[in-house]
This record gives structure tokens, sequence and C-alpha cells, in this order.
């Protein structure tokens, strides 16, 4: 698919969402075409594998890891990456629990866990803008910034907590991690609309055009009257602001807070997004695609657990998966290329 282009021309809109809309498509039906091939193969070598306690673990675990992923994706699509997703989300964590405890612990109520949860929310965004002001005003790589703040963090989480973890909180935000709602599991409802916002963000805005023209060419975006500034600083607040529903969301799922929780996340995230199309150089994918790429991660991890793999065995199976994925795209579009 063609990158974006540096225009200011209200005519290239329709053009572009056709295009997109197209690229999309066939993106998305590839890797349906995976995951039923993925389930069909599991299906095949455990008949443990399509019952109903094998998708609700799926639907459970997969929230946690979707919401990294997401803080994750719009760096990457805008040229950078942000390596402090996982300390920037136990950090968020830190600060709901401390919340909690300063109002009660157990019998804190609901007023405090919501001002718990937007302080949170609002430490992500200002760690994500802290990065994002570094990179944009001193020029320095997203991957140093983001490394510098991921030691950061973990130093500080570790010296509040003591190398500890924080427990006892009610029992409404346990049901925030285990419970259901419309008969789905509440964690797979954030998941679906932080997804559907990304989308909305990515598609539908001018921040979301100006993401994918900075990841496609930073100084053609700057010399096209753009503040390509702005734009990487709003790019790493939100990925904060994502970071910090994830780790509410991790505070609920395993009843306590630690530095360090998710922490094998992170590389999970990249793999996950290139698997979902997502350009490693920045400006093109798209949040649909990566939630599908997810969902087959997860269903592979599912499945080997099932066969009595070990965890070590489908880390490494999620790396040549992706090895044999790269190579596969790579052949076709070499025949595509002939073809042409």
């Amino acid at each position: 698919m063609t990158r974006l282009l540096t225009t200011k021309s209200s005519h290239s809109t329709p053009w572009l969402s056709r295009i997109v809309t197209l690229g999309t498509g066939s993106e998305i039906a590839g890797l349906l075409m995976l995951l039923a091939v993925v389930v069909l193969v599991f299906s095949l070598a455990t008949d443990r594998f399509l019952t109903v306690p094998t998708f609700t673990s799926v639907a459970f675990q997969l929230p946690e890891l979707g919401l990294l992923t997401l803080a994750m994706l719009i760096p990457i699509l805008s040229g950078g990456l942000n390596l402090a997703i996982t300390f920037t989300a136990n950090i968020c964590g830190l600060v709901l629990a401390w919340v909690l405890q300063a109002n009660g612990g157990v019998e804190a109520g609901m007023m405090a866990f919501l001002l718990g949860g937007l302080a949170a929310v609002a430490v992500g965004a200002l760690i994500g803008w802290v990065m994002g002001a570094a990179i944009a005003y001193t020029g320095a790589h997203p991957i140093l910034v983001s490394l510098s703040m991921m030691i950061f963090l973990r130093g500080l989480g570790e010296f509040a907590t003591r190398g500890g973890d924080i427990s006892g909180f009610p029992h409404f935000v346990g049901m925030l991690g285990h419970g259901w709602f419309a008969g789905i599991p509440a964690p797979l409802w954030i998941l679906i609309a932080c997804v559907a916002l990304w989308h909305l963000i990515l598609n539908k805005t001018r921040l979301g055009l100006t993401i994918y023209m900075a990841g496609s060419n930073i100084e053609a975006t700057r010399y096209s009257g753009i503040d390509t500034k702005r734009t990487i600083m709003l790019v790493y607040t939100l990925s904060g602001l994502m970071c910090g529903i994830a780790g509410i969301l991790m505070l609920a799922r395993f009843n306590s807070v630690r530095v360090g929780h998710g922490e094998a996340y992170l590389l999970i995230t990249v793999l996950a997004c290139f698997l979902g199309r997502v350009d490693p150089f920045g400006g093109f994918g798209r949040a649909l695609p990566v939630a599908l790429a997810l969902l087959i991660l997860q269903v592979i991890s599912s499945g080997l657990n099932l066969l009595g793999a070990n965890q070590h065995l489908a880390t490494a199976m999620w790396g040549a998966f992706l090895i044999a994925v790269m190579v596969v795209r790579h052949v076709l579009a070499g025949r595509s290329v002939r073809r042409t």
C-alpha cells in the first residue's frame, strides 16, 4: 500500500479513504483466514480446545495485553517506540492502589476508585507527555528516551514499594477484572472500547492523519506546515494514557500491584503490531488488524497450554510464527512484483 502523501488538498481525503478501506479489508481477511487455520490445527490436536472454558480464558487474558499493544501502536506508527509501557502501567496501578489504601483499602468506596482511576490515567498521560517533549524538543531517539524512562520508572517503583506488592482492594474492583457484563467478560468490553477509540482517532481525525504523515516522512510533514512537535507530544501522551487504563485493569485482574507485572508483555506488543501489518518504520498500520493479530497470538498461547507445552516454548513459538509470516509475505510480495 502506498504511504501517505503530505498534502493539504481537500480532494485527497476521499481517495485516501478508499485506499485505506481496501487495504484494511484485505489485511483483516488474511488475518481471519490465519485465525481459522490456527483454530483448526488446535481443534484437531486436542478435543479440549473448542470448549467454552478455553475461549473464556482467552477473553479474560487478552485485554491487558491488548491495551499495552494499543499503547505501543501509536508510537510505532509515528516512527518511534515506547519501551516504557509496562512500567508506566505499573506506576499508574500504584497510584490507584495508593488512593484506595488512603481511603480505607478494602472499605474504599466507588468515589475513591473513580478519583484513583483518574489520577492513574493522568499520571500515565504525564509520563507520556514528558517522553514526547524530550523526543520532540531535544531530537533524542525515541528508543533512548523511552529506555531512560523505563529505567527511571522501574527504580522509582522499586523504591516506593521496597520491591514488594500492594494488595487489599474493594470487592467491586475485582469484578472489573473478573466480572461479566451482558454475557461478555468486563475486561473484553474495555478492550473493545479502546480499540474503537484508537480506530476513530487514526482514521477519522486530523491527528490520525498527521501521525501517519509523520511516520512516513517527518521532515516533509514539517515542511508542509504541520506542527510535528505537537504531534509527537500528543502521540506519547495518548500512549501513556492507554498505559494508565492498562494499569487499572492489571490491578483489577491480579488484585495486587507490583513493579514488574506484565514485564514480559513488552516484546509481545511489538510482535503483535508487526503481525498486524504495522510498518516498523512508521507510517502504515491499523488498529483492527492489530487487534486480530493479538487474538491469534492469544489463541496460540492457549492452544499450547492445553497441549502441555512449557510457557517458554510458547514464547519461542510466537517468535518462530512471526518469522514464518514475514517469509511468506516476502515470497508473496515478490511474486506480485514479478506479475506486475
